[in-house]
């Protein structure tokens, strides 16, 4: 009974780990209005926090990333649209903002490079099975090892 409690305490605190953390420094950076406040989490989990740039501006701590979660909540509080907010944006601070670049003419390569490299490595694995593998003749030395070694496993079997 007591080993139950303690792993059903362990997995709640497991559920709770995994819930998505913000990193929201201060509750009065959160809009006041729900659905104005859902929103301007939804844009900031696609802008990219431009210091760790793993992150987006909604999961990183870094200042730069606070103050674009209060200028994202600024726009959306003034009622400007996600797209309105994501071009000001872009404009702003490039197309590298965005945690998933739109697909244009100047980001194309970038979306291309998985296919390309699946394509590249397979063009490499197929040439490098078809090529002809040069085996040389065994010498009489070698001959004779392999008489001995095929002999041996012929009487242990």
């Amino acid at each position: 009974m007591k080993k139950l409690a303690v792993l059903a305490s362990l997995a709640i605190g497991l559920c709770v780990m995994a819930l998505p953390a913000r990193a929201l420094d201060d509750p009065s950076e959160m809009l006041p209005n729900p659905a104005q406040e859902k929103r301007a989490e939804a844009i900031g989990a696609q802008l990219r926090c431009l210091v760790c740039q793993n992150e987006s501006i909604e999961d990183s701590s870094a200042s730069l990333a606070r103050d674009l979660r209060h200028v994202v909540r600024q726009h959306v509080a003034a009622g400007e649209s996600n797209q309105q907010i994501m071009a000001w944006m872009t404009q702003r601070y490039g197309e590298f903002i965005r945690l998933k670049p739109r697909l244009a003419a100047s980001t194309l390569l970038l979306w291309a490079m998985p296919v390309i490299a699946l394509a590249l490595g397979g063009i490499l694995a197929t040439l490098m099975l078809r090529r002809p593998r040069k085996t040389e003749p065994l010498d009489d030395q070698e001959k004779k090892r392999l008489a001995e070694l095929l002999r041996e496993q012929e009487i242990t079997r």
